[in-house]
């Protein structure tokens, strides 16, 4: 479980297309970013991971989020069809899986798909998120052919002062704040033998029809997760090796619980990457 991971760098990012509800068009710190992608990718090592960098693709200003490119397991990717400002990235993802000898599959163009962001590899399972940057149909061409046991889920959208939905201006594609479903749910540990798995989700994320289904679902345990640390500390989206977890400094509830079941916790202070609306599990990619 995120044994092998691909990161790119901070070179090229920025936030000007607000494609989700995270951009503010602030003032990005590029050198403090890169200092940030540092520290992360040197915590990831430290923790056993073994990463493999490569360069961001010019004039992309979400190259950093590496973990939309695809969805890869064993030797296989699955490729990712991503919004307007992301398009560039598709070729020079699919590039990078060659290089590194992977099987190459593509989604219909006419399905949206994005990658790990929106499906949590947990075991066999496969958390699925789809609405937003997903397709339902997509993400089952993608969980039948890696061979994954598909869990589909929504998260609830963002709406304006009279709760209707809102679609983004910039990609005009549906909306959320869980636009992709790591900013929702995290996997921690995978089922292994008899044991079951843990995974972090928070409950006012998901639709009531989602919520159901995880609270009811036997096969992992589950830590619930506050709105106030998944939407303002980006809790959820963490890396785990099952014994350590690289996670947001801003959500001290959600560490404390990780830790109280036996794992060690890292927590990196990180303020310009999450300006594009991505923290640390965007930033990886697992390739393994």
């Amino acid at each position: 479980m995120n044994d092998q991971i691909l990161m790119s760098d901070t070179v090229n990012f920025s936030n000007a297309q607000p494609i989700n509800p995270y951009y503010h068009q602030e003032i990005i710190n590029l050198e403090k970013a890169k200092a940030e992608h540092d520290n992360i990718c040197q915590l990831l090592e430290s923790a056993g991971i073994k990463v493999t960098k490569v360069a961001s693709p010019v004039g992309c200003q979400d190259g950093v989020y590496t973990a939309n490119w695809a969805l890869v397991r064993g030797d296989t990717a699955v490729m990712s069809n991503l919004p307007n400002a992301r398009e560039n990235e598709e070729k020079y993802a699919e590039e990078t899986m060659v290089k590194l000898g992977k099987k190459i599959i593509h989604i219909p163009k006419n399905l949206k798909f994005s990658g790990q962001g929106d499906a949590l590899a947990c075991g066999d399972l496969l958390f699925c998120g789809s609405g937003y940057r997903s397709d339902e149909e997509a993400q089952k061409i993608a969980a039948d052919a890696l061979g994954y046991n598909r869990i589909q889920l929504k998260t609830v959208p963002k709406t304006d002062e009279a709760g209707n939905s809102v679609i983004n201006n910039s990609s005009g594609w549906p909306d959320s704040y869980f636009y992709d479903l790591d900013l929702a749910l995290a996997v921690i540990k995978p089922p292994i033998d008899n044991q079951k798995g843990l995974i972090a989700y928070c409950p006012e994320a998901f639709t009531d029809e989602s919520y159901e289904l995880l609270k009811n679902l036997d096969l992992v345990d589950k830590i619930e997760v506050s709105i106030e640390e998944a939407k303002k500390g980006f809790a959820t989206n963490l890396v785990s090796t099952g014994k350590f977890v690289i996670m947001s400094d801003k959500a001290p509830n959600l560490a404390a619980e990780i830790r109280r079941r036996g794992l060690e916790v890292f927590t990196p202070e990180i303020t310009e990457l999450a300006k594009g609306g991505g923290y640390i599990r965007c930033m990886t990619l697992t390739i393994n």
